[in-house]
């Protein structure tokens, strides 16, 4: 079996004794696949209809701690349940895996009406709202991260000090060096494409240790499945094979950060609409538009693109990572670059976010600026060149979590797109964040200040 499966293929396989085990998931706030591990007879019996999880799960930071403050669930209100409703389409076999396929689930209250604050949910509603305009978002990611030589629980039990690449050269397009980490990554494009996501190359990239995953772009929705789904089998395979991987934007001050850029078009009657052969670049006026709020909204979208205090540390000049959100033809200096210059496959890329994102948090905000740039009118100013990491007239990303929080927080453009609920709720979770951060007392701090101050 491979590809997606149908509830009559798990019948199938499960009477064969080929599947005993169905992953139950949801995408929570971080991206990361949470949920229960369901005997195929249940599933069969009733857990495909739905189940249930506690409300805490879109309420949580990275340690799973439950911090105070969230509208939707608290001690006082004592924690309830949400309702699990499978996507049967998602359907999967987990091929890493013995005799497991998996699920994902939309989240939905008591009263089967689905969960705001969702990810997958708020992509949905951003998604709805491009089809009433008779548009349909076509999306793809290009996914950085680092391969370690020792695994998760070594790296863990070091105190996160004994981090050696498992390539020790600067791999970009390098043959020769990915090859050493061929018995990794083979088995992550060929496990992938077994569960239906159309894997087109992984290549090394521009620092030790680094890769990057290519996905075949899709709608927006699917897109954001494929990525979270890639992101989880990274992570277990790499575990199985003894060695670790991290999607942190940034894990080491002297080295080149990860991103996870986001192409983007959109159709209409299977033809992109963002193409006019006669056009400037090929750019229609849709697409101008489009970009144009793009780069409107882009520091008010950014906390979307980069979650985390780290997430900022990665915005550093000469790094191929963004400073500027500027928009350029074919140059990654630029926050946005014009991709398919005067071809069928024009299409614009976010070069903001890090490979720390939420695809679904990051894809629903780039097409709510775009759509709001379309739907504004919006013109679009002509492309810069060159160095933008240079350009002092060109509007900076926001240099750091706190930053982006409050340019989040009091968008009216995200309010109105996403709902003051949803705004309110992501905007407390990263205060949430650098709270924790400001409590912290870090190595460089120790080091700088222990003798000295």
């Amino acid at each position: 079996m491979t590809g997606t499966l149908t509830l009559d293929q798990i019948k199938i396989a499960a009477e064969r004794g080929e599947i005993d085990t169905i992953l139950v998931c949801i995408v929570d706030m971080q991206g990361r696949l949470q949920g229960k591990r369901f005997h195929v007879s249940n599933f069969i019996e009733h857990g495909h209809v739905e189940t249930h999880c506690c409300n805490y799960l879109l309420a949580t930071d990275l340690e799973m701690m439950t911090p105070d403050g969230y509208a939707t669930t608290s001690w006082a209100a004592g924690y309830g349940d949400y309702v699990m409703k499978p996507d049967l389409s998602t359907l999967r076999l987990v091929p890493w895996l013995e005799g497991t396929a998996m699920v994902l689930c939309d989240v939905m209250d008591h009263h089967h009406a689905p969960v705001p604050q969702s990810p997958r949910q708020i992509l949905k509603a951003q998604v709805d709202r491009a089809a009433a305009l008779g548009l349909a978002p076509m999306m793809a990611t290009e996914l950085e991260f680092f391969l370690y030589a020792r695994s998760y629980d070594a790296i863990r039990h070091s105190g996160h000090r004994d981090l050696e690449p498992l390539t020790p050269f600067n791999q970009d397009y390098s043959i020769q060096f990915t090859s050493r980490e061929e018995y990794v990554m083979r088995p992550i494009r060929n496990h992938l494409v077994a569960m239906g996501i159309p894997v087109e190359s992984t290549k090394g990239e521009a620092e030790t240790g680094q890769e990057e995953l290519n996905i075949r772009y899709a709608d927006a929705l699917t897109c954001a499945d494929y990525h979270t789904i890639a992101k989880h089998a990274i992570k277990e395979i790499t575990h199985q094979k003894g060695h670790a991987a991290t999607f942190m934007a940034k894990w080491r001050a002297d080295k080149v950060g990860s991103a996870a850029h986001i192409h983007q078009s959109l159709f209409k009657g299977g033809s992109n609409v963002f193409h006019d052969a006669e056009a400037a670049h090929g750019m229609s006026a849709t697409m101008r538009s489009y970009v144009a709020g793009l780069l409107k909204y882009a520091p008010e979208v950014t906390l979307l693109l980069a979650p985390y205090v780290n997430s900022y540390k990665r915005f550093v000049p000469g790094t191929f990572a963004p400073t500027k959100s500027a928009w350029s033809v074919d140059n990654r200096t630029a926050g946005f670059r014009l991709v398919g210059e005067d071809t069928k496959g024009v299409r614009i890329e976010c070069r903001i976010p890090g490979s720390d994102m939420n695809p679904y948090l990051a894809c629903a905000a780039q097409l709510a600026a775009g759509l709001a740039g379309i739907e504004e009118g919006l013109d679009l100013p002509d492309p810069v060149s060159g160095d933008v990491y240079a350009m002092t007239d060109v509007p900076d990303v926001p240099a750091s979590l706190r930053a982006a929080t409050e340019a989040f927080a009091g968008s009216a453009m995200l309010r109105a797109a996403f709902g003051d609920a949803v705004v309110d709720h992501y905007a407390h979770a990263a205060r949430v964040e650098q709270a924790d951060f400001d409590r912290a007392v870090t190595d460089y701090e120790l080091a700088r200040g222990f003798e000295k101050a």
